[in-house]
């Protein structure tokens, strides 16, 4: 009899088992389904809410099934960070997204570390050899995440400079703290070491290296640091997962991880750059740090520029008017002057004219993947108008003008021509084939790269409308309606 019930437990437990496996897996898809989704602009809402809900169950069941459902602290947490969720959805701006996205990878990360200090101290892992390396490594990769997510947040937010920092011995450093956080992973397998301080030597090491790593990224490569960030948060929670033995977490930490580096994949060739040379901040070049000095060069081009015999003597607002064809390149300008709902205004205008538009949209324009689709969809424009730079790429010699807003690096014709520079070599947007060119730029000043465009000296074809783009978008709206 004793036998019969210790066999029809282990059977009830096997089933469960079974059944904790299968819901895992239905729910991975269901995420993966999601993500899918999300590639698809007009279907990227329902993709997210997918995958939100499929996570939303994985909670839940994760609940029940270590029966922890009379825990009121928990319930008590959840409630607050669904209050804070939904405020910070309603009170953070479209232009505040990419530090918000940085901020989030950098939570994923704190919860992977939390996740493996406690299976380290025993608590909810056992103390097997690949669970204790597990722990570290998801300590390690957490603090990593968490610390890096904050200076890429910093950067964003312009709390910290943009530019590149390199410190002395840089290298020697970084490759300092790999070796050190090797040996706080392997050492405890061998020698004795009290838990509480390995744990923070492998936080202080990781965190360090999080953050030495990212303040030598430059502002302009972001979207690759974010995209980044992002995978190693999935990475993060998936080895966490192997530290306490959680299916669903190693599953849904795979896909994130797997997702987040398919997409920094993109994003480097999109740039024609190996990630090793974006990580070593070798796409950015240091600034002047005369402000004066850069102010004067830019008056004296502007000078230059309007001293030059006209060779055209039709005035910019006529060419507008008259143009049946206009692609529109937006960039982090347009997302700065908070200037998207103008520009919709913009091409609306021109539409009712009679014109063709188009918006065409670089892979890394912007400080997050995506970025100025997401400020063109909070302004309204039409999925169908949105372009990739490959699908328009050839059109710009045979359209009447473009309008480029905020946009610096992605169009620098020097991309193609000055060998040496960081961004020689990288795709571009080929607006210096178009004939008529509106520029709505801050200033003359180099991108992020650091390097000179070339583009700014032609003298023909080529109307500058310098200061906020807001600004300038407003009076030309002004005067094409008078």
């Amino acid at each position: 009899m004793q036998n019969i019930s210790i066999s029809l437990l282990f059977n009830a437990t096997l089933i469960n088992n079974t059944l904790y496996y299968v819901i895992c897996a239905v729910l991975a898809l269901f995420v993966m389904f999601g993500i899918f989704l999300m590639s698809k602009v007009e279907k990227a809402r329902l993709g997210n809410a997918i995958s939100a809900f499929a996570i939303l169950f994985g909670v839940i069941i994760t609940l029940v099934r270590n029966d922890i459902l009379n825990i009121w602290v928990l319930y008590l947490c959840l409630a607050i960070g669904a209050v804070i969720g939904l405020f910070l959805s309603a009170k953070i701006k479209m232009i505040q997204m990419p530090q918000m996205i940085a901020m989030l990878n950098g939570l994923g990360g704190l919860a992977s570390l939390i996740v493996g200090g406690f299976a380290l101290a025993g608590i909810g892992a056992d103390q097997l050899v690949f669970s204790q390396i597990a722990a570290s490594l998801a300590i390690s990769i957490g603090s990593i995440t968490f610390f890096g997510s904050l200076v890429a947040a910093g950067k964003l937010h312009r709390v910290f400079p943009q530019k590149p920092i390199t410190l002395p011995v840089h290298k020697f450093i970084l490759v300092s703290l790999i070796v050190l956080l090797f040996v706080g992973i392997v050492l405890p397998i061998f020698v004795s070491i009290n838990t509480a301080v390995i744990t923070v030597f492998l936080i202080v090491i990781a965190s360090s290296f999080g953050v030495i790593f990212t303040i030598k990224i430059g502002g302009a490569d972001m979207p690759i640091a974010i995209s980044l960030l992002n995978s190693l948060s999935g990475v993060a929670g998936a080895i966490s997962g192997l530290a306490i033995g959680d299916a669903l977490l190693v599953s849904v930490g795979g896909i994130v991880g797997a997702s987040g580096l398919f997409l920094t994949q993109i994003m480097c060739k999109a740039m024609n750059k190996s990630l090793f040379d974006i990580l070593l901040g070798r796409t950015s070049v240091a600034f002047d740090t005369n402000e004066k000095d850069k102010e004067e060069t830019t008056d004296s081009i502007k000078l230059e520029q309007e001293s030059q015999p006209k060779k055209e003597e039709v005035n910019p607002i006529e060419i507008l008017k008259a143009a049946k064809s206009i692609i529109i390149a937006p960039g982090y300008g347009m997302a700065i002057a908070q200037a998207q709902h103008l520009v919709k205004d913009l091409a609306d205008f021109l539409t009712e004219n009679g014109a063709d538009v188009k918006y065409v949209i670089h892979p890394v324009a912007g400080r997050m993947p995506g970025h100025m689709n997401v400020l063109l969809a909070e302004a309204d424009v039409d999925y169908d108008d949105l372009y990739e730079m490959d699908d328009l790429n050839s059109e710009f010699e045979n359209v009447d003008c473009t309008i480029v807003i905020g946009a610096n690096d992605v169009m620098n014709p020097a991309a193609r021509e000055a060998e040496g520079t960081p961004i020689y070599g990288m795709p571009i947007l080929n607006v210096d084939h178009c004939k008529e060119i509106f520029i709505f730029n801050y200033d003359l000043k180099p991108g992020y790269s650091g390097v000179e465009n070339p583009l700014y000296n032609k003298n023909t074809g080529i109307h500058l409308y310098l200061g906020d783009a807001a600004d300038t978008l407003k009076n030309l709206l002004e005067d094409l309606k008078n």
